[in-house]
Formats: C-alpha cells, sequence, structure tokens
C-alpha cells in the first residue's frame, strides 16, 4: 500500500497529468452548477412551505424522501446508460451509438409511464398507514399525488442529462437545468402565494419545470436518436445489467432516511419541529452534496470512457485524481456553511425549536462530509466501470448493519434523542467511506471492466 500511495503522488506531481485535470474539471464544473440549480429548487421549496408553515414543511420533507422512492428505476437506468454510453463516446457518430440512444429514450418513457401510474395510486395509500403525525399526511398526500403524476417527465429529464454528459454534451446539459431552476422557482412562488392552489403549487411548479426540461434535452438529442430508430435489446439489458443495483441502492437508501424520519417522529417531544429541523438540516448540507454528486457523475463519465478507450490504468488513476479534488472543494463548502450555519437557518424559518434544532444538526454532521464524498466519488468511478453491485452492498451494509439500528440504539432506546440519531448517521458515513476504498484499492473490479 505504502508504494501504491508514493506512485500515486508521483502520478499527481506530472506536469503530463494537467490533461487529466482538464478532463475531470471540463465535466465536473458543469456537473456542479447542475447540481446548484437542484438544489436551488428544493432549497426554494423548503423557504415556501416554511412559510407557510411547520407542518407543511415537515410534510414536504417527509413527502420528498417517498416520491424519490418511485423515481429510483430512473435514476438506476441512468447510471447503466452512462456507463454504456460514454463506452460507445469514441464511435459518436455510429448506427449503434444512435440506437442506444434511441432505446435509452424510449425505455424511459414507458418505465416512467408505469411508475407515474403506480405512484398515484400507491403514495397516497402508503402514506395513510404510515406512523406519522396526522397533519403530515393531511398535506403530504396532495402533495406526493402532483409529484407522481411528473414523474414520467422527470423520468425523462433525468435520462436525458445523462445521455448528454455521456458523451461530451454536458454544456447543454447546464443550460437546460438552468432554465428548469428559474422555471421552477418562479412558478412557486406564483402557485402558492397568487393562485388557490395553495401549497399543492409547490409540487406542481416542479412537474411543470421537468417537462419543459425534458422537451429541451429531447430537442438537443433529436439529431442523435432520430439517426436510427431501431430498438437494441441487447442494449437495454446491458443498462438494466449495470443499473439494477444502483436501483436497490438508492431504494434502499431512501428507505433507510424514510426509516429515519419514523425515528424521528417516535422522540417523546417536539418531534414535528425535530423532523421540519431535519428537513431544513439537510437541505442546507445538499450545498456540500452538490461538488461530491457532480464529481461522483463526472467520475462515471470519465472512467467510463477511458475504459472505452482499453486504457484501465489510467481510469484507476484518474477515479482517485477526481475523488482529491472532489474532497477539496467539498472541504471548502462546508466551512462556508459551518460558519454561517445560524444565519442560513433562521432563514428557512421562524420557529425557534426548529432553529435550535437545525444548527444542532448541521454542527454535529457537516464535519463528517469530507469522509461522505471521498466514498461518492471513488462510488462514481466503481458505476461507470459497471460495477454497481460492490457500491450497493457497501452502502447496504452501512445503513442497515449501521445507521439504522444505532439510530433506534442511541436516539430512542437510550433516549439520546435526535443528537443520537444524527451521531450513527456520522459512523455509517465513515465504515460506508472506508470499505469503498478498500474495495476500489484492490482493482478487482478493473478485470471484468
Amino acid at each position: 500500500m505504502p508504494e501504491k500511495c508514493t506512485q500515486i503522488i508521483h502520478w499527481l506531481q506530472d506536469d503530463n497529468q494537467r490533461k487529466a485535470f482538464s478532463r475531470v474539471w471540463s465535466i465536473s464544473w458543469p456537473m456542479t452548477m447542475i447540481m446548484l440549480f437542484e438544489f436551488l429548487i428544493s432549497l426554494a421549496d423548503v423557504y415556501i412551505a416554511g412559510k407557510v408553515g411547520k407542518e407543511i414543511q415537515a410534510s414536504y420533507g417527509f413527502v420528498t424522501q417517498l416520491y424519490f422512492v418511485f423515481t429510483v428505476i430512473g435514476n438506476a437506468f441512468t447510471v447503466g446508460t452512462v456507463s454504456v454510453i460514454s463506452r460507445l463516446c469514441p464511435s459518436i457518430g455510429s448506427k449503434e451509438y444512435a440506437g442506444a440512444v434511441f432505446s435509452s429514450i424510449m425505455t424511459t418513457v414507458g418505465t416512467g409511464v408505469v411508475l407515474g401510474v403506480a405512484g398515484i395510486i400507491l403514495s397516497p395509500v402508503i402514506l395513510r398507514f404510515l406512523n406519522i403525525p396526522p397533519e403530515l399526511k393531511q398535506f403530504g398526500i396532495p402533495l406526493i399525488t402532483i409529484y407522481a403524476g411528473g414523474i414520467i417527465f422527470h423520468y425523462l429529464l433525468i435520462n436525458t442529462n445523462g445521455l448528454l454528459r455521456a458523451c461530451k454534451g454536458v454544456m447543454s446539459s447546464l443550460k437546460t437545468m438552468a432554465f428548469v431552476c428559474l422555471v421552477n422557482i418562479g412558478l412557486n412562488f406564483l402557485f402558492v402565494f397568487y393562485t388557490p392552489l395553495g401549497f399543492r403549487g409547490i409540487a406542481l411548479s416542479t412537474a411543470v419545470s421537468v417537462l419543459l426540461g425534458a422537451i429541451i434535452n429531447l430537442v438537443h438529442l433529436k439529431a442523435i436518436f432520430w439517426h436510427n430508430r431501431c430498438f437494441y435489446w441487447r442494449i437495454v439489458r446491458k443498462v438494466f445489467q449495470i443499473g439494477w443495483p444502483s436501483g436497490l441502492l438508492q431504494v434502499i437508501w431512501q428507505l433507510g432516511s424514510t426509516i429515519i424520519f419514523l425515528i424521528l417522529s417516535a422522540l417523546p417531544a417536539n418531534n414535528v419541529e425535530i423532523i421540519a429541523a431535519f428537513t431544513n438540516g439537510y437541505r442546507l448540507e445538499s450545498v456540500i452534496f452538490l461538488p461530491a454528486f457532480a464529481f461522483n457523475m463526472a467520475n462515471a463519465v470519465v472512467v467510463g470512457n477511458l475504459l472505452g478507450e482499453d486504457n484501465k490504468e489510467d481510469a484507476f488513476r484518474n477515479g482517485i485524481f477526481t475523488a482529491v479534488l472532489g474532497v477539496l472543494l467539498v472541504g471548502v463548502t462546508t466551512l462556508i456553511i459551518l460558519v454561517n450555519a445560524a444565519y442560513l437557518v433562521a432563514f428557512l424559518s421562524t420557529n425557534q425549536i426548529v432553529i435550535h434544532y437545525s444548527i444542532k444538526y448541521l454542527l454535529i454532521c457537516l464535519p463528517f462530509e469530507p469522509f461522505m464524498a471521498w466514498g461518492v466519488i471513488l462510488g462514481g468511478g466503481l458505476n461507470g466501470a459497471g460495477d454497481t453491485r460492490s457500491v450497493m452492498v457497501v452502502v447496504a451494509l452501512s445503513i442497515w448493519f449501521v445507521r439504522i439500528p444505532f439510530s433506534y440504539l442511541l436516539g430512542v432506546v437510550l433516549q439520546l434523542g435526535a443528537p443520537g440519531v444524527w451521531w450513527a448517521m456520522n459512523a455509517s458515513i465513515v465504515i460506508q467511506a472506508i470499505l469503498i476504498t478498500v474495495w476500489y484499492f484492490k482493482r478487482r473490479w478493473l478485470e471484468n471492466a
């Protein structure tokens, strides 16, 4: 291991690696901006929900967790799509590439329709049976129904963004998401405060904006998928083979987050305020997730492109290089949020109990963000190589054997309350980063790439 570390240090110091930096940064900064736009959308949602009332804010936080359970297939399919398409990138003008893009889009449409209908039917039923405060069910059911109706458009937007970034179209994706952000935030204020829709406008603004974004991306990709309108089952099967572990991972993650909400609901005092605080703290923490997940997706493209060129050694090294850059950026972002924690929390809520618990959440959880970033970005490199199963196993172990049981033990059984839950979350992040690192440096994932 020391010898490998020395080799990596020499590699990073080599002037020839400026090309590697350029490759990584050209994808990472637009992805960071895209993630920033997505964050601004969610921040506006939380802000507006808080202005309407703490019950709406807590309901929104819970509903978004449930909604993402229904979007996991689209997200997983996109992970597989990026892995497959990024390797076909060297032959971008070929009919196989065009057919792969066409097949991906058609599969996304079909899946989005099925999941959208299922979401509209099942989401309200699930909310009614969950053990959450009654006031959250009252506002949550209309919100989740509208969100579910827009799933097909969200699926298309996610998938077409993946197609664009897989082969040098990330700037087009960036422009689309800038437009989506402006439309979403503008409609949010319009619908909620100036129409009879009220709080329902939070969800409707999302559905309308993702519809418009999907249309724009389809226009960008029209010349490609129209070049060969053949449906390739073998491409779709390969995408699903790579993507399904990522989908299962997201189910595991979202269900784990939902259980955290339920554990917080079981606390003996101030449970509604604590859930609202968790929602606020998580949204502010999302600022730190921006570069982490942007570099995660960039790493998938970088590693996938290099493997498509049959350059395994550079794929391994560039994966580490991307992770180092991402951790540095996350460290800076974390410091900025920590210094301004009190001001940012006060912006999202006027309830003093909510503010108190939001600040406590940030002070406990934010120092562990560099561990999160390292594991997430290396995991992106594994995704680009198609080794999504290993990432899924590591995340599952950290959530179900550490995060969930210790959250309940510390928060409820030992009565440490919300801080006990948040310390358990930190422990799972550290363990996840360690396991991902060990697997990455074993290099077994390169053997089948």
